[in-house]
Parts: C-alpha cells; sequence; structure tokens
C-alpha cells in the first residue's frame, strides 16, 4: 500500500507543478502583452499548431504517471494509442 500512496502523491505533486507553472506563464504573458512585449522565449510565427503542442503536452504527462508508477506500460501504451489517433 506504501508504493501506491507514494505514487499518487507524486502524481498530485507534478500535476500541481504543472498547474502552478501554467497560471504563472499565463499571467506573464499578459503582463508583457499589455506592456507590448513579447515573452521571452516565444515561438516564432511559424511554430507548430497549438493541437500538436497539446498532443506532446498530453504525451509528456502521460509519460510522467507512467514513470510514477501510477499507471502500467499496457495502460500506458493504451493511452498513448487514443492520443495519438485523436490528433
Amino acid at each position: 500500500m506504501g508504493l501506491i500512496k507514494t505514487a499518487v502523491k507524486t502524481a498530485v505533486a507534478v500535476k500541481t507543478a504543472h498547474v502552478v507553472h501554467d497560471r504563472i506563464q499565463r499571467r506573464q504573458s499578459e503582463q508583457w502583452a499589455a506592456q507590448g512585449i513579447p515573452p521571452a522565449g516565444a515561438p516564432p510565427a511559424s511554430a507548430a499548431p497549438a493541437a500538436v503542442d497539446d498532443t506532446l503536452t498530453r504525451l509528456t504527462r502521460l509519460g510522467e504517471l507512467r514513470a510514477a508508477g501510477v499507471i502500467t506500460e499496457a495502460e500506458f501504451e493504451q493511452q498513448k494509442a487514443r492520443i495519438l489517433a485523436s490528433v
């Protein structure tokens, strides 16, 4: 039971970190936009569309869950196939 509890705590911590990171980025972008300054490291206009970026984010998070032991390899492969099929 200890391993599962640790894995769930890790998954929650990772998700919390992502949420906080996204909020900070959004606030910075809003501040910079109000000042007319493009954010540092902003992708060029020819960057990949948002759908591809979203897919990469979802796959990354899925990989983190697998690495944390929250999901099995089989569950990872199943969800990965579902995500890639939706592109």
